[in-house]
């Protein structure tokens, strides 16, 4: 479009049909704004416009969500009798129903008797988007065509309000499949959590003969992401390279450096940043993250040296990763001095996290009185994972007195939480303080407050999860496991 646009600048008088043409190619690409600007121009230059320029330029405003500009063009429409044109009329209600007043696009539907199969995936996809699943549904029975957009608009509908059931209800139904059909099931089940339906729809999409795009493979890597499979994460990594993406987009990229860092596959996520021939601030954060995570503090700061070399720019979520590597690393002044460079060099105020962090960082070198000071003269109210964050400082530094200033902030702001009793009462006990344990204990059952049961996970090689489940009054401490 760069190109046309250049050619387009020299043409003295174009006529119409190259308006048109321009108009539409470029409300078709990633620049729509500039289809408005042609229209705006042609209006200037006293060029009338006609039923094709206007669907056009309303595609624009609705890629734009530019509703008043809309309306404007819906005014112009009706002053020049085109209202009734099916193609001016089939972008106004997908303008209306997308990103304006559904009403509109009702009464533009209903006043018109030649309605196709796009004015009735329009407003279905209007109502599914909003939530009006009972409307979409009754829209989408009375259709008396059904392409694969509609079918596809209905699955998306089902898929974005969590009802994955009725989704799959239609995907069985539906006469013929494209990608996005199959993109929008695997998705509905990452979004639900359902990895392993996610996994299974992939399979049977391969196995129907459907080529995964660039979406699919984002969906399937955020699964591997959360649910920690890494095995899977790996042959999705290779599926992609058969495929022929071995020249990774941004995004591929991304997605797989955080899901082998998430998953604790350091060398596997560096090797894929390396790899990649752009990369942007989130895959700088990713790695960053990731080796400050996993305890590679010091590979952390290097890379973050380097992204300053590179000359891109660091976010809050750089900082993040900074910052934890240098409570891992336990480089105390270093994380000070970047703490201040984040908002002096780079105008980053910091939030929570980042106040976190410091706290966490100064808790960990045993600067319990410093770490203590620095919560209370925050400059954003603390929140209970910063007083947590202290008081689990001080069970490690064995500081009750400290503990005690620590857990009564803590519970000022919530006072049903079982685990910040215990770590009070661990820390009085860790220093043979008997009594104030016990008076801890005597609190928490004043207060009724009650000790969670703890759960420990294992994944065992058919993948279903067993749960060992100790007694509420039971003193092991219990954890998380993924093996």
């Amino acid at each position: 479009m760069d190109y046309a646009h250049k050619l387009f600048g020299q043409i003295t008088e174009p006529d119409l049909f190259i308006w048109n043409t321009m108009i539409r190619g470029s409300a078709q690409s990633s620049k729509p704004i500039k289809s408005t600007c042609l229209y705006k121009q042609m209006i200037e230059k006293d060029i009338q416009p006609d039923n094709y320029t206007y669907p056009f330029v309303l595609k624009a405003c609705t890629k734009l969500s530019w509703i008043q500009m809309g309306n404007q063009i819906h005014g112009k429409v009706v002053k020049i009798c085109l209202e009734s044109d099916t193609f001016v009329r089939n972008t106004l209600i997908h303008l209306n129903a997308k990103c304006g007043d559904l009403k509109v696009a009702r009464v533009l539907f209903e006043e018109w008797g030649n309605r196709d199969v796009v004015a009735y995936s329009a407003l279905t996809a209007g109502y599914a988007r909003r939530g009006e699943l009972g409307i979409a549904r009754k829209l989408f029975d009375e259709m008396p065509t059904r392409d694969m957009v509609s079918w596809n608009v209905m699955i998306t509908g089902y898929v974005k309000c969590g009802n994955m059931e009725s989704a799959r209800k239609l995907f069985d139904e539906v006469p013929q499949r494209d990608v996005v059909t199959w993109n929008a099931m695997v998705a509905g089940y990452v979004l639900a959590k359902s990895y392993e339906k996610a996994f299974e729809m992939f399979e049977e999409m391969r196995i129907a003969g459907e080529q995964p795009d660039e979406v699919t493979m984002l969906s399937l890597l955020s699964a591997c992401t959360d649910s920690g499979s890494l095995d899977i994460g790996e042959r999705i990594h290779r599926s992609m390279m058969e495929m022929g993406s071995r020249n990774l987009s941004v995004l591929l990229g991304n997605a797989l450096v955080d899901m082998y860092a998430k998953c604790g596959y350091i060398g596997k996520a560096i090797e894929v940043f390396r790899g990649m021939r752009e990369k942007d601030s989130s895959t700088w954060n990713s790695i960053i993250g990731g080796l400050a995570i996993h305890g590679f503090a010091k590979e952390s700061i290097d890379l973050f040296e380097e992204m300053q070399r590179e000359k891109t720019q660091p976010d809050e979520i750089t900082f993040i990763g900074v910052l934890v590597a240098f409570s891992h690393g336990g480089m105390t002044e270093k994380g000070r001095k970047y703490f201040e460079l984040m908002r002096i060099q780079y105008g980053i105020e910091p939030n929570l996290r980042h106040y976190g962090c410091m706290v966490d960082m100064l808790g960990r070198a045993g600067l319990l009185e410093e770490a203590f000071e620095f919560a209370e003269l925050m400059e954003v109210v603390p929140n209970p994972i910063i007083w947590r964050t202290l008081l689990a400082a001080c069970r490690i530094h064995g500081n009750a007195e400290l503990g005690k200033r620590a857990n009564e902030r803590l519970l000022a702001l919530r006072h049903d939480q079982s685990g910040d009793y215990v770590l009070l009462s661990n820390i009085y006990a860790s220093e043979g303080q008997w009594e104030g344990a016990q008076n801890v204990r005597k609190l928490m059952e004043d207060r009724g407050v009650k000790k969670e049961t703890g759960c420990t996970l294992i994944e065992t090689d058919n993948k279903e999860l067993m749960h060992f489940l100790f007694d509420s009054k039971s003193t092991t401490t219990s954890r998380s496991h993924n093996l």
